[in-house]
């Protein structure tokens, strides 16, 4: 197998999941992006990082974009000696942004691109899949790789998904706490089962949401209601479901953003986000176009 000796970068865009009723299911590409550059090295391994993590991620072969890149290298079909990357991060960490998706579909993408044949071997759906494998779920990792917003499943525990272009007049904003969650203890905080009657509400509601999003935003705000895992979180994340409760007050179609602790405001036409104090306000596009590779890294 051929690897390039010329470095390679990738874009990868934050993402929220969930988006209220779309439990484990619907996810959003947001136009925040982390940036890694990559390159084969005659041995060993160095990362270094910038931005968001600088200091606490690791610096060596345990660095989660580098096990993304090894494990897209088995599937590819050989590792190469060594590796040097480059983190440029913006997105925040632990804070319900995919993060951790951001590193493993960049991670995938760039083993794929310094392998000559890489994309042939190795095409959207089977990224998405080695993508989902690693995570353990594909609502993030979906709109990461494809863009815009995604439909996320798992058949016989294969992830796939299905891409949607996003309606016009959308405006994303994310509300950003100082303090970060762990997804463990958000799923923690589930119950095994749930009312049949709250099953049927999210499942209408994560319906009417795809119709919302692919092209009629005024049904944002009824869409977004949820009953599946907003209310059995709340008491872990207290100033999240806070939050929550005062912009959907205020008519405002607002979710916590995956496992939390960020806010995801989805905006129409017309509304401007006002200063929140404890929150970074951070106002975003829906990202269209997914990872993608090119450019330089200064």
């Amino acid at each position: 197998m051929a690897f390039l000796h010329d470095p390679v970068v990738v874009r990868v865009p934050a993402t929220s999941a969930n988006l209220g009723p779309g439990f484990d299911a619907l996810g959003l590409a947001l136009t925040l992006y982390d940036e890694v550059e990559a390159r084969v090295t005659a041995g060993g391994v160095a990362v270094e990082v910038e931005g968001e993590g600088a200091g606490e991620l690791p610096t060596d072969a345990s660095h989660l974009v580098v096990r993304s890149m090894q494990r897209a290298f088995e599937a590819l079909g050989e590792r190469p000696a060594g590796l040097a990357l480059r983190c440029r991060n913006r997105i925040p960490q632990a804070r319900g942004l995919g993060s951790s998706s951001a590193a493993i579909v960049a991670g995938i993408v760039l083993a794929r691109a310094l392998v000559e044949d890489g994309a042939a071997r190795m095409d959207d759906a089977a990224a998405l899949a080695l993508a989902g494998e690693i995570e353990g779920h594909p609502d993030n990792v979906a709109p990461c790789l494809l863009g815009g917003f995604t439909i996320a499943w798992t058949e016989d525990g294969v992830a796939a998904a299905v891409r949607r272009e996003p309606a016009e007049g959308i405006h994303p904003v994310v509300f950003v706490p100082e303090g970060r969650g762990l997804t463990e203890a958000a799923r923690a905080a589930l119950p095994k089962t749930v009312p049949h009657a709250d099953a049927a509400f999210n499942a209408a509601r994560a319906a009417l949401l795809v119709h919302a999003l692919a092209g009629d935003p005024s049904r944002l705000f009824a869409a977004t209601e949820d009953r599946l895992h907003q209310g059995y979180r709340a008491e872990g994340m207290p100033l999240t479901a806070g939050l929550v409760e005062q912009l959907r007050a205020d008519g405002v179609a607002a979710v916590v953003s995956g496992a939390g602790p960020s806010v995801l405001a989805l905006g129409v036409d017309g509304w401007t986000p006002r200063p929140m104090p404890g929150w970074r306000v951070l106002p975003l596009d829906v990202d269209v176009t997914g990872a993608r590779l090119g450019g330089e890294l200064a």
